[in-house]
């Protein structure tokens, strides 16, 4: 982990209170997707956690809603603004895991969920393996990041609960439809997820029913980002473990709902 000062590229609205910012700066040691930085903002005392979604040749992209007055202050930075920034923090996904390798991978992504998933995408198309990625969101209006999924080469399965655009209804739906039609070579799935808790609970559940392997991202409250304040300790079937440093990705197995 390092506190280092980054620069404002980009900094644009790509959906309704969804803003995407390029930074530019180190990123030799983030090293695996799914990873996330820690922002100070102005006049705040807590930092700001967010997940990265592409990193590389000293510039690394974020995307994030805006929620309240910390993610406003955010979106309103201009160009050129230096940012003080703890980076990379967190264990992020780990495409090489036991029975990750055997398994045809699934990237599950729930609405601001989905951009951690980007570069596990790239990474994965990488080793010459192309993920299946879903993509949840309430309504057509929400949606963001197919372009992005479709310059690795891959389409993405669109999912919206009010049916306006892709199939209608959750991303489990999804999963279980692509179940059924065999898109997965001895229907063996490695689900990597990255959402609200209760759609990565009914993916659990899911991936419990088809006695798949995958590995979860979870969201958490954090104070310090790394692990000092343990204010985002959450239990599991190995003991307490914090979402900041032991996460935000957890295995399948070790969770407890």
């Amino acid at each position: 982990m390092k506190d280092q000062i980054l620069t404002i590229e980009t900094n644009q609205e790509i959906q309704k209170d969804i803003f995407q910012m390029t930074l530019t700066g180190d990123t030799g040691e983030i090293g695996r997707p799914g990873r996330f930085i820690n922002i100070r903002l102005d006049g705040f005392y807590l930092r700001r956690p967010i997940s990265l979604s592409d990193y590389g040749d000293g510039k690394l992209t974020i995307i994030y809603k805006v929620v309240g007055r910390g993610t406003r202050a955010l979106s309103e930075y201009k160009k050129g603004k230096e940012l003080d920034v703890l980076l990379p923090l967190g264990n992020g996904f780990d495409p090489d895991a036991e029975n990750a390798r055997d398994a045809a991978p699934v990237l599950v992504g729930g609405g601001i969920g989905l951009p951690p998933l980007y570069g596990l995408a790239k990474a994965l198309k990488q080793q010459g393996r192309t993920p299946v990625v879903i993509a949840g969101f309430n309504t057509k209006d929400d949606v963001i990041m197919e372009e992005d999924f479709r310059s690795l080469g891959i389409e993405p399965v669109i999912t919206t609960v009010d049916g306006s655009l892709g199939m209608q209804g959750m991303v489990t739906d999804a999963l279980e439809k692509l179940s059924s039609e065999d898109v997965f070579p001895g229907n063996k799935a490695f689900v990597f997820a990255c959402g609200p808790e209760p759609m990565l609970h009914a993916l659990w559940n899911l991936c419990n029913e088809k006695s798949w392997s995958g590995q979860f991202s979870f969201e958490a409250r954090m104070a310090c980002g790394f692990g000092a304040c343990m204010g985002c300790s959450c239990k599991t079937k190995y003991g307490n473990k914090r979402i900041c440093t032991d996460g935000p990705v957890l295995t399948k197995e070790e969770i407890i709902w």
